[in-house]
This record gives structure tokens, C-alpha cells and sequence, in this order.
């Protein structure tokens, strides 16, 4: 069946008619993340020029379909961004904004995931998004502190350690997931 714009015009209506404001602060939320994101990947002077711009549109996307690869597409941009940056750029990249892109990252995945199980017109209850929201936050307040942790004690030890600290981080971030897991259903 072929749908004209009016026949466009009035499913959107119907969406904006329906939507519940749970459901759309997630979907706002996925927006704001990936903007965020692309804002703190590309160099500024990417963002202002004409084609640049279509990037901060990027974001767009996965908010209005966040069940697929979509999300998956805009981390990929902001990663291609970010290492487009720190290479051919030759800035240094500032450990605030490694964590700021890193964090953005991780909301946008993880409010995707939220919304993409989340029908638009769903009634839910505030606290349910708002305790995503906080294990969200808890999870990257761990990751940073952690993060500088680790960077500070591979700074003070030279390059062999600091291979050793990686790789032991790299092992503590694979098992800690199972750990939990295991937790949660011996708790149950």
C-alpha cells in the first residue's frame, strides 16, 4: 500500500495524539544523548559547515526508531568522529571529554534499549524511567572513577604495568558482568 503525505501528516498526528510523556522523555532522552555525543566527537569547525550539520540530525533517528541498528549507527559516527579528531587532527584528546563522549555513548545505548521496549502511547509510571536513568548514572559514576583510577596508577608505572593494568581492567569488565548475574539469580 502506498502512503501519500497526507496520509504521512496524519500517522504523525496520531503519534503526537497518542504519545504518553514517559515514553517520549526516553525517546528525548535518546535524542539529547546522541546529540551530546556528535557535539563532543567532531571538531567544531565539522559541526558549522553545511554537511557537517546533517550530523547533528544523526541523532533523529534512533529516537523516532530505536529498535534496531539505528542506535548502533550514531555510535559509529561519533566514534568515526573521535578518532577522525584525536588522528588526523593531531589534538590531544581531554580526559573530561573522553569520559563526557563515553558517558553519551552509554545513555544513548542504554535509553535506545529503554525505548525501544517502550511503545510510544505505553502509560508508565515515572519512577520506572527514573530508576533506568539512576542505574544508568550509577554505572558511568563507576566507569569514570575507575577509568581515572586506572590511568593514574598506569601513569606512575611505566609502559610494561600499565599493559598489565589494562589487561587485568579488561578481565575485571568481562567477569564482573557474570558476577552479577549470578548474584541477581541467587537472589532470586
Amino acid at each position: 500500500m502506498r502512503y501519500g503525505l497526507t496520509d504521512r501528516a496524519s500517522a504523525v498526528l496520531l503519534f503526537l495524539r497518542r504519545a504518553t510523556p514517559v515514553p517520549l522523555g526516553v525517546r528525548c532522552g535518546v535524542l539529547l544523548a546522541g546529540l551530546v555525543a556528535i557535539v563532543l566527537a567532531y571538531p567544531a569547525w565539522v559541526l558549522f559547515a553545511r554537511p557537517g550539520a546533517l550530523l547533528l540530525l544523526a541523532p533523529l533517528l534512533p529516537a523516532l526508531r530505536p529498535r534496531g541498528r539505528l542506535p548502533t549507527l550514531v555510535v559509529l559516527v561519533a566514534v568515526v568522529g573521535w578518532l577522525v579528531d584525536t588522528t588526523v587532527g593531531g589534538e590531544a584528546p581531554a580526559l573530561w571529554r573522553l569520559l563526557a563522549l563515553g558517558a553519551a555513548l552509554y545513555l544513548l545505548h542504554s535509553l535506545s534499549a529503554l525505548a525501544a521496549v517502550l511503545p510510544y502511547d505505553a502509560v508508565v509510571a515515572p519512577e520506572v524511567a527514573a530508576l533506568w536513568l539512576a542505574r544508568a548514572l550509577a554505572v558511568l559514576l563507576g566507569s569514570a572513577v575507575l577509568s581515572i583510577v586506572a590511568l593514574y596508577a598506569a601513569g606512575r608505572a611505566g609502559d610494561g604495568p600499565a599493559l598489565a593494568a589494562a589487561l587485568v581492567g579488561l578481565a575485571v569488565a568481562a567477569v564482573v558482568p557474570g558476577l552479577l548475574a549470578w548474584l541477581w539469580r541467587r537472589r532470586g
